[in-house]
């Protein structure tokens, strides 16, 4: 059984911005600025616990991660955030199929559970994989490994999707078929990281050649 497997954040739902925003927030209350190329070089793909570990090391980075994390759900709720072009569509035409649907990120769960509610994704993810509940989170294929082994699918029988280059490391890492989404990176920095195809969106004609490979009795994509 083929299986897709979904980044959430910059992936399935715009929510860099939001990210942007609050980033912000945090850094102009103690005195320094940042930016989207801040957010871009020194956030984008990584933990929380990473990014406050490097950013304010005289802070405890779990505290400091939580707080970001509950201003991010409150913005959440305050409007709609766009959801990515056709990534419904296509979670509906792999449950269809018959097809294994997972959601690996390195959200905390809480946010996720906001985003796939607000999307109104929750009931076709057949597995949710958290990154700081695994072992180790993205950059490392840990997490996409872990999806595989609960929906018992084969790497070369699963497309991943990403938008940041620690995801695409990851999934690629992993064995799966690995899609960079250009939600904020162009098609040089996402196949740098490991991307095997770029696409606009779910939407992009050439998601579609992928997705016919794994509909013939092979099923196996391979790079």
């Amino acid at each position: 059984m083929p299986a897709l497997l979904f980044d959430l954040d910059g992936t399935l739902i715009h929510s860099d911005p939001l990210h942007v925003e609050v980033f912000a927030e945090i850094h102009r209350e103690r005195g320094q600025d940042f930016t989207h190329e801040d957010y871009l070089a020194r956030v984008h793909g990584r933990s929380n616990v990473a990014i406050f570990s490097d950013a304010f090391p005289d802070e405890d980075p779990h505290a400091l991660g939580e707080e970001k994390e509950a201003r991010f759900r409150a913005r959440l709720a305050e409007g709609d955030v766009p959801a990515m072009p056709g990534g419904e569509a296509l979670m509906r035409r792999a449950r269809g199929a018959g097809w294994a649907v997972g959601v690996v990120t390195n959200a905390p769960r809480a946010n996720a559970d906001a985003m796939l509610g607000a999307l109104g994704l929750a009931e076709l993810v057949d597995t949710l994989v958290i990154g700081d509940e695994c072992p180790k989170s993205k950059p490392d294929p840990y997490p996409y490994q872990e999806a595989l082994r609960r929906l018992d699918v084969s790497p070369t029988l699963a497309l991943a999707f990403e938008d940041s280059p620690s995801g695409a490391r990851a999934a690629r890492g992993s064995g799966a078929y690995t899609i960079g989404i250009r939600s904020s990176l162009d098609d040089r920095a996402l196949r740098q990281a490991g991307a095997h195809l770029t696409i606009e969106d779910f939407n992009d004609p050439a998601l579609e050649p992928a997705l016919d490979r794994l509909m013939r009795p092979t099923g196996a994509l391979t790079p």
